[in-house]
Parts: C-alpha cells; sequence; structure tokens
C-alpha cells in the first residue's frame, strides 16, 4: 500500500490488479478527478503487473454532481488492461 498526494495504491500482484482510492476535497471535483484519473490509466496501462485498475472515489459531500456518468466516461478496455470507476457519496 502506498499513500499519495493523490490518493491510496493498492497493488494486488499475484492478481495484476491496483485498487486506486481517492476523496474528493474543496479542489477536487468531477474535473480534476477526471483529468487524474486520465493519467493514472496511462500510467497502469504499461505497468506489467496491471491488468484491471479500479478506482474508488469517495465524494461525501458530493462534490460530483453527476457520480454515474464519471464511473460510465472513465470505465472502459485500455489496451488490454480493464479500467472500473466507482463513485461512492455515502
Amino acid at each position: 500500500m502506498l499513500e499519495g498526494v493523490r490518493g491510496w495504491i493498492f497493488l494486488l500482484k499475484a492478481e495484476k490488479v491496483v485498487i486506486e482510492v481517492k476523496k474528493t476535497r474543496p479542489k477536487l471535483g468531477t474535473k480534476e478527478v477526471g483529468d487524474q484519473l486520465a493519467i493514472d490509466i496511462l500510467k497502469y496501462r504499461g505497468h506489467p503487473d496491471c491488468k484491471t485498475l479500479v478506482c474508488f472515489i469517495y465524494d461525501p459531500e458530493e462534490r460530483i454532481p453527476n457520480p454515474k456518468g464519471l464511473e460510465q466516461d472513465l470505465s472502459q478496455l485500455v489496451g488490454d488492461m480493464q479500467v472500473r470507476v466507482y463513485v461512492t457519496q455515502r
């Protein structure tokens, strides 16, 4: 487990899964989370131990007005890496 400036990252090496956890805050809303995840998707796409990237975003103050839209926009197959995004607001 690594704590970064941009969230928590867990690597399940044997399963080839990276789990990233983020929490929204005053300057981290939809656009910023989306931008960060787009960068992270590109970064992990080339990682040899990542075939699945799971991103959990905790948004208790509901800074993301359309959580399902963000999930749908970013959940995709990128090369041979599956990306799944989940936003929880409560």
